[in-house]
């Protein structure tokens, strides 16, 4: 679909929905020149929507909605999506918070999209800002540029969300330990802001300012825990259902703050007290606002997507992972009806939205386990225990990641450079990575897959380590591409080695 924006060409438009035509024609006099094929080639290369508006008389936004709601419509109607409405819900609700946000992105005041939505839309479920988030990513918006605004579609739908009750879950739940621990993040975050507010600014050069800001940092650096356990265990758990959009700008701003984090304490172990406390403001900012897409979009919309089992696989991985803020005390609850609902709003009832959301990186289905003993690897046979030991003790971590691009296997180290869980398994790679890296995992991939490249490395430094990690072309004796293996290890220590030491001196 062709982003429809003030700037989009007549002529781009048209070569894309030719129906327009007559549409435009029929809701201005004005445009019937668009009918002639002459003024489409010429003219129409030239002007946009903008100028049309001005030229037919209309307001830009008037013009924008008419055009987006017929492009939805006709689209709706090739594909007999309408015959479904009853079933996934209200999808020009859907259609008009995506032409809101669309508006946004070209510079519409908040306040005035504010108001167009209390006009328009009036109310959203978390479902719906899902929905709407994945079809602006399928339509080729780049989740780069819905991270970098989503404060801003946040604040012009949080009154409606603000009406909305929050889930309540029982202790050894994970919505309960998310919660739990959003009361201590946003506990320390507004410690950190007052901290870092105008009234102290004569404080901040003081000895005891800077042992106060370094212990929230440092207690705050736990949040990078409470993300990595979404990014591992209650994202894979929704792209099983779909749902990608959310997970995707979340992750984008997870990374955003683990950076502002490291910045804070940069610019205290500088002596920059007045940087410090810009950058301590701004992390508080963040964090605050991401709690309230927690309780208010991610909770409620895992809550009603996941079933009881997929929750007590999340709870299995998290323990996996560990906990720094708030560790469950209680086992996973047994009972599902233990899990409440939120509590309906006044008025109709809402049935929520189950949109078919097609996601561009699908979860693929688990591999039927055989009871094959043994395995037959050319040069020798092994049981698959003496398979999996010899995995688990090499001292490096592999992951595998099948033709189609799923991750199949990772090898279970007693201590890992990177976390992995069994949500990892059957995950799309596209989805294993922050958004700012995606591009590059695919370019590899996909060189990999066509044969021009066979192997990818790089080097970082990472909590006092150096980390060599490599990815390997995996393929056939035919050649044919199976799919690719990541190999990552600590080489601090092999890179400080000198001199020689020979087997007789092991001891």
């Amino acid at each position: 679909m062709v982003q429809i924006s003030p700037d989009t060409s007549i002529h781009e438009l048209l070569e894309k929905y030719p129906f327009l035509g007559d549409f435009l024609a029929d809701y201005n006099p004005k445009f019937s020149l668009l009918k002639n094929p002459m003024m489409r080639a010429t003219a129409g290369r030239i002007a946009t929507i903008r100028k049309a508006s001005q030229m037919g008389g209309v307001e830009l936004g008037d013009l924008l909605d008419a055009i987006r709601r017929e492009v939805e419509r006709a689209s709706a109607d090739r594909d007999g999506s309408r015959e479904d409405a009853s079933e996934v819900g209200d999808l020009n609700k859907v259609a008009e918070l995506k032409h809101l946000i669309l508006d946004l992105h070209e510079g519409v005041e908040p306040e005035e999209a504010k108001a167009r939505f209390n006009t328009v839309v009036k109310d959203v479920s978390p479902e719906e800002i899902g929905a709407m988030e994945e079809q602006l990513i399928r339509e080729g918006m780049p989740v780069e540029e819905i991270q970098r605004l989503c404060d801003l579609h946040v604040a012009v739908v949080q009154d409606a969300l603000d009406t909305h009750d929050e889930v309540i879950a029982p202790p050894g739940h994970p919505i309960h330990t998310y919660q739990a621990e959003n009361e201590i993040i946003t506990t320390l975050a507004n410690r950190l802001g007052e901290l870092c507010t105008d009234e102290r600014r004569d404080g901040f050069s003081g000895p005891g300012w800077s042992a106060d800001y370094l212990e929230v940092i440092g207690n705050l650096a736990g949040i990078d825990n409470h993300y990595l356990r979404k990014e591992n265990e209650l994202f894979p758990a929704l792209e099983r259902h779909g749902i990608t959009g959310p997970s995707q700008v979340m992750w984008g701003v997870h990374d955003e703050i683990r950076g502002q984090v490291r910045e804070a304490r940069e610019y205290l172990e500088a002596g920059s007290w007045e940087g410090a406390a810009r950058a301590g403001a701004s992390l508080a900012r963040a964090v605050v606002e991401m709690v309230y897409k927690e309780e208010k979009i991610l909770l409620p919309l895992a809550h009603r997507t996941l079933t009881h089992g997929e929750w007590a696989d999340v709870r299995k991985g998290e323990d996996e992972l560990g906990y720094d803020f708030h560790t469950p005390s209680e086992p996973f609850p047994e009972a599902q009806s233990e899990v409440e609902a939120p509590q309906p709003r006044p008025g109709p009832p809402d049935p929520g939205l189950q949109l078919p959301i097609v996601s561009a990186a699908p979860s693929a289905p688990l591999p039927e386990v055989t009871d094959q003993a043994f395995v037959d690897l050319g040069t020798g046979r092994l049981s698959i225990q003496q398979l999996d030991m010899m995995l688990r003790n090499l001292p490096i971590e592999i992951s595998f990641v099948d033709a189609d691009g799923f991750v199949r296997y990772y090898s279970e180290t007693e201590e890992r450079l990177f976390p992995r869980t069994p949500g990892a398994i059957g995950r799309h790679v596209e989805n294993c990575h922050p958004p700012k890296s995606i591009h590059m995992v695919k370019e590899i991939l996909e060189k990999f897959a066509s044969g021009d490249r066979d192997v990818a490395e790089f080097w970082i430094e990472m909590q006092g380590k150096f980390i060599h990690i490599r990815y390997f072309a995996v393929r056939s004796l035919e050649r044919e591409y199976l799919g690719c293996l990541e190999v990552t290890q600590d080489v601090t220590e092999i890179r400080a080695l000198e001199g020689q030491r020979r087997l007789l001196e092991w001891q």
